[in-house]
């Protein structure tokens, strides 16, 4: 813990994580928060089926999604193939670039996901997010759990 008088500014401190699986306990995704600051978010998204299935951005934040596990395939406006990606492979998502991801292998997907917002400290990464298509169930059940509830933008 780090003690400041009113003019110091606190000093950071590091942040050890670590990621256990979790059960999908009949869901077809869960999503781990690794680590999150005022700027970035870390997580890990497993997925046994489906992925973030409906075209979306994120008008600040750039993200990097690699794969840990499986097979994910990444699609952009009119269900455009952008990649198909295995294990140790990723790719990056600037801001402002409609997307949306499925399961594409036989095993249950895992994606690093690593995003930064470039709207800087103390904006709300949460009400980033913008739906260019219907959001599907899974996808709105995720987001009810870590506080991100879609915008009704269409």
């Amino acid at each position: 813990m780090n003690a400041t008088s009113a003019t110091e500014p606190a000093t950071p401190e590091a942040k050890v994580f670590r990621y256990v699986r979790p059960e999908l306990n009949g869901r077809s995704k869960k999503v781990t928060i690794l680590g999150r600051t005022d700027i970035s978010v870390a997580a890990v998204q497993r997925v046994s089926e489906g992925g973030e299935n409906n075209l979306h951005s994120h008008a600040t934040l750039d993200g990097y999604w690699f794969v840990l596990e499986g097979r994910v395939k990444f699609y952009t406006t009119h269900d455009e193939l952008v990649a198909d990606l295995g294990k140790y492979e990723g790719i990056l998502i600037p801001r402002g670039y409609p997307y949306w991801f499925e399961s594409s292998g036989d095993e249950d997907l895992e994606l690093l996901q690593v995003e930064a917002s470039a709207a800087g400290p103390g904006s709300d990464m949460t009400k980033d997010r913008v739906d260019h298509a219907p959001v599907k169930q899974a996808t709105l059940d995720v987001l009810t759990d870590h506080g991100r509830i879609p915008s009704t933008n269409a």
